[in-house]
């Protein structure tokens, strides 16, 4: 088997509520709904994902919604109510990978900015460019940019669970991951402390990537 990179392997014990109405906006696959567990699993070349995306898929009960096969990157995820499937279907493709969860890199916050009060005309860019909830004028944006890509759904997860945030815009596939969340400055400054406790402890290689 020619040499896989496990770039990034993330699982979320249940998806929130709009993060899963998130993803099945944007995912061509099996639509999940709030309260399934979920595995995101980043590799290079691209096209391995393939075989990744086989493997889980015949050894589990486990369905997926997202399958991104770029050139560089490529990005699975699966699903299902049960926790213990889901980590099963980590478990096999760890093992045909031959590799260990802590093989992946660990997660590089790239930008971590935010804008409070933000005013109209910005506000109509940020809309237009978004597949999540609206943001309203005077109200506060969190920027995150992290490599790898897919260490933006963990974040993106965490910060709905500790914050009455809004998702408004998610990329987990690329050379780097982007978030937007919105909301009143106290809460978003909450999120943002969860995201960084998040991905702070998130164990794995060390990273010197994600420079532009």
């Amino acid at each position: 088997m020619p040499a896989i990179d496990l770039r990034a392997f993330v699982f979320l014990d249940s998806m929130q509520r709009q993060f899963a109405a998130y993803v099945a906006t944007t995912a061509r696959g099996y639509l999940p709904v709030a309260g399934d567990a979920s595995l995101f699993v980043e590799v290079a070349p691209g096209i391995a994902i393939n075989r990744v995306t086989d493997v889980a898929l015949k050894k589990t009960n486990v369905r997926p919604a997202v399958q991104v096969v770029e050139r560089s990157f490529g990005l699975l995820e699966v699903h299902d109510s049960s926790q213990a499937e889901v980590r099963e279907a980590g478990r096999h493709v760890l093992q045909y990978l031959e590799r260990a969860e802590e093989d992946r890199l660990a997660p590089r916050v790239l930008t971590s900015e935010i804008i409070t009060n933000l005013s109209d005309y910005q506000i109509m860019l940020v809309n237009r460019n978004r597949y999540g909830m609206m943001m309203l004028s005077g109200e506060t944006l969190f920027v995150l940019e992290v490599h790898p890509a897919a260490y933006a759904t963990i974040a993106a997860n965490e910060a709905e669970k500790a914050a009455p945030i809004r998702l408004v815009e998610l990329r987990p596939y690329g050379a780097v991951g982007r978030l937007h969340l919105a909301g009143g400055e106290a809460e978003i400054l909450e999120a943002e402390s969860a995201v960084r406790r998040t991905l702070a402890g998130i164990a794995g290689r060390r990273n010197e990537g994600g420079d532009r």
